[in-house]
């Protein structure tokens, strides 16, 4: 008896292995993953602490990495080559997961990992021309000798880094969601910076507006939906004369209306964006430029940067690059240092289409009909086999949905066809290369004329004394408000005109102000003769930031790290005490006038220690909803909400607006009765959300800040961090987004310094210390001064160690 049972141990033990090699719905085979050898065990052991020497094929020379205490590389090659190829090899080392899940989820083919849940994610993606875009680019580096030669040697690091893998050393998201990593090949870069331009210009709203074009007519949305709103203080100084002669092409005389149902939502909170300023001498306590920029994006773990120095003959250079890309895109060198923040300018056109027939072969344009293009696209789902999917496309570019089809996202539209500049061949990667070795202005001018979408704006400051900033891109060549709709796919008047000329892009070097900044906003005032788009960031960062540089001189580093760190709400400051003003106390209760006085003492400033932010900003949003809920409702939906600097405008300035009233009611309401209204419907949401007035209406309790994984693999982020900051704010950190790199450069002649810090760490192992190890400083507004090496001989407390890669024999 004995034996039999421990024959049958035996036989279940060895059941519940085989079975433990096989995933069970999303979980991973259970018995890979707990196996002591090459589970997840090993990835909380320091697998990648490397020797002093080692081999690295494809090496030219040998090459040393100095390693410093937060694990960043500091590169010393002797040629080029090796740099990007020991580059490729070292970002591989510690993201290779993040770098290859990013190109994945642009490619649209995480179904090969998660099955049917992502299938429609991943038609989309091959619906919007993400691999196409990515093909071209490709193909635009690869006649490039200088830009072919980076991508070889880099994607040859990462493969080096790849080839030498076991299931032992596999990142643990591998391990999780079963499945390993394939060679890396330039189309994966590329698709990175297809990823970055969707997420930077991939906000539009041309069906909405189209609707509620339709709905409220053409004098309503020019009250409402101006092209340069209020409060705007534009990047570029309104004085600033444009020494040209424009190229503006005439509009239609025919204007395009075509029925558009929507379904509308408020403005989007959260735009993508950053802040960067560059400060000259003249208002410096060293009498030399300081430059500052912090990009603005969704929060994650791994970070989406990473650090790095770069040292070849003729380039010396320090910053961040997204995993993934070669060279480095924020960061500063011996001479010059840049930073950039999202442009905002239109790029991106949907073109209603007329087909002939439900074979959707040829589409009407002009006075005939045009032949479409069809690209299959296969789709490989886990478990399920593949997908074919037809994609139509013409000389545009794709037709996202069909008439009969369910676009992923509500406001792709139907039957229409995408014109965007991320799918034209462009080479944003030289960009880079030359800033990270430029060695003055001319330099710098040379570099940006490489760079096409996403559209920047790129600041700029070096060791001779030159602040300057380009609003730069590939900018299409429209009539004024074109693109602001849905264009007429049929009329080759409406297709985009040519480009602006890169030489008459907005831009000023050395403003007499002494300072440049960008947050966003407009890039120039109305006087700019061209038309660029209209959907920029609100006033309040970029107002903020201008009025703090005008005030001061005398201005230090650390002066530069504590206005990125300024949690002044100038919204609040704007029109919170106006609002104030229209509630009568009288009819509050005592919480409700506990709280008007809390909000009647702010300082407005949105720390994580005070409860007045999030009563503002409850009532703000309970406030703004009761002005246009009712006015922006039709039959066919809601319409394209105005924005909070026109709410801010009708208040301060047309307290008689009949927006105030409500529609739906027989009454006629006024501003001050919509106040008190939604004052105490906010009182009532923050006392159902939190409890009575008190800690847990703290601020950095109440909103908090979540860093989710990448994958939202549970236990991996960090969660309800308490943080100052808001969307709006220079210190622009919110619930999910936030300021993911903050730099900070003195540009003093022969003493560059730099300073930085970003919420993650330079590794992707979840179980290594360096996964998250810098976020408590990112929380708390702190810097880490960046270790700019000379050479690989310099001594300094911070540095760790060294690797010396050798040429493989």
């Amino acid at each position: 008896m004995r034996w039999l049972k421990a024959l049958f141990s035996l036989a279940i033990t060895a059941a519940l292995f085989w079975l433990g090699q096989f995933k069970i719905g999303i979980l991973p085979p259970i018995g890979k993953f707990v196996d002591p050898f090459a589970g997840f065990w090993q990835n909380g052991k320091d697998l990648y602490t490397l020797p002093k020497t080692m081999d690295l094929p494809g090496l030219h020379a040998p090459v040393t990495v100095v390693w410093d205490s937060r694990q960043v590389p500091h590169v010393f090659a002797q040629n080029e080559h090796d740099l990007y190829l020991t580059q490729g090899y070292l970002v591989a080392r510690d993201r290779l997961w993040q770098m290859e899940f990013m190109a994945l989820a642009a490619a649209g083919r995480l179904s090969e990992i998660f099955g049917e849940r992502t299938l429609e994610f991943d038609r989309s993606r091959r619906r919007l021309g993400m691999v196409f875009g990515a093909e071209n680019t490709v193909k635009a580096l690869r006649e490039d000798e200088t830009a072919r030669s980076i991508m070889e040697a880099f994607t040859a690091g990462i493969n080096a880094w790849i080839d030498r893998l076991d299931e032992r050393e596999l990142p643990l998201e591998y391990k999780i969601l079963d499945y390993r990593p394939e060679p890396w090949s330039e189309l994966k870069s590329a698709l990175i910076l297809k990823y970055m331009a969707w997420t930077l210009t991939g906000r539009f709203n041309e069906l909405e507006f189209t609707r509620t074009r339709q709905e409220l007519g053409e004098e309503t949305i020019r009250q409402l939906y101006p092209i340069f709103p209020p409060f705007t203080d534009p990047i570029i100084p309104p004085e600033t004369p444009w020494p040209f002669r424009p190229i503006v092409p005439a509009p239609p005389e025919k204007q395009f209306y075509p029925v558009a149902a929507a379904r509308a939502v408020e403005a989007d909170p959260f735009v993508p964006g950053s802040n960067n300023w560059a400060v000259a001498g003249s208002r410096t306590q060293s009498g030399h430029p300081l430059l500052a920029a912090d990009p603005h994006l969704a929060l994650n773990l791994p970070s989406i940067w990473y650090e790095m120095q770069l040292v070849a003959p003729d380039m010396n250079v320090y910053g961040v690059t997204i995993p993934g890309l070669p060279g480095l895109i924020f960061g500063f060198n011996e001479n010059i240092a840049w930073g950039m923040t999202n442009a905002g300018s239109d790029v991106l056109d949907w073109y209603h289409l007329t087909f002939k027939d439900s074979t959707y072969a040829e589409y009407k344009y002009g006075d005939g009909w045009r032949k479409t293009q069809k690209r299959i696209e296969t789709i490989q789902v886990r478990g399920k086999g593949t997908v074919q999917d037809t994609v139509i496309y013409t000389h545009y570019g794709p037709v996202a949905y069909l008439e009969y089809e369910q676009p992923f996202q509500p406001n792709i539209p139907r039957m229409a066809a995408i014109r965007w500049t991320a799918h034209d061949p462009s080479k944003e990667l030289l960009t880079f290369y030359y800033l990270n070795k430029a060695k003055g202005y001319d330099d710098y001018r040379k570099a940006l004329q490489y760079f096409h979408c996403p559209a920047q704006n790129i600041a700029y400051a070096d060791v001779e004394g030159n602040v300057a900033i380009w609003h730069n891109g590939k900018f299409p060549l429209r009539w004024r408000e074109q693109g602001r709709y849905l264009l007429d796919g049929s009329d080759p008047l409406h297709e985009w005109q040519g480009w602006v000329p890169m030489d008459q892009v907005p831009h000023v070097k050395n403003p007499p102000r002494g300072f440049i900044s960008s947050a966003n906003q407009a890039p120039a005032a109305p006087s700019y003769p061209y038309y660029l788009g209209w959907f920029y960031a609100p006033f309040e960062r970029g107002a903020r930031i201008n009025q703090w540089l005008q005030a001061r001189t005398e201005l230090t580093p650390q002066d530069m790290m504590r206005l990125q760190n300024d949690n002044l709400n100038l919204r609040a400051r704007t029109v919170l005490p106006t609002l104030l003003q229209l509630l009568a106390e009288a009819d509050l209760t005592p919480t409700e006038k506990a709280v008007y006085d809390t909000l009647k003492m702010w300082n407005f400033e949105a720390r994580r220690d005070l409860i007045a932010p999030i009563i503002f900003e409850y009532w703000w949003r309970e406030f703004y909803r009761g002005v246009w809920r009712d006015d922006m409702q039709s039959e066919h939906g809601r319409l394209l909400w105005p924005r909070a600097d026109i709410t801010i405008e009708l208040v301060l300035n047309h307290p008689d607006s009949p927006f105030f009233d409500d529609r739906t009611t027989e009454d006629r309401e006024t501003l001050a009765l919509l106040a008190q209204r939604t004052f105490k419907i906010a009182v009532q949401n923050l006392e159902t959300d939190f409890g009575p007035p008190g800690q847990n209406w703290r601020w950095g309790k109440a909103r908090g800040t979540d860093i989710l994984h990448l994958a939202q693999i549970p236990g991996l982020g960090r969660m309800r961090l308490e943080t100052n900051g808001n969307y709006a704010i220079v210190n622009a950190t919110s619930r999910r987004a936030g300021p993911s790199w903050r730099m900070v450069v003195d540009l003093t002649p022969g003493k560059v310094r730099g300073w930085g810090v970003y919420p993650g760490g330079q590794s992707g192992n979840p179980g290594s210390p360096f996964y998250d190890n810098m976020i408590e400083a990112w929380v708390n507004g702190e810097y880490y001064e960046l270790l700019f090496l000379k050479s690989p001989e310099e001594s300094h407390k911070n540095i760790v160690t060294q690797t010396r890669f050798e040429v493989q024999q």
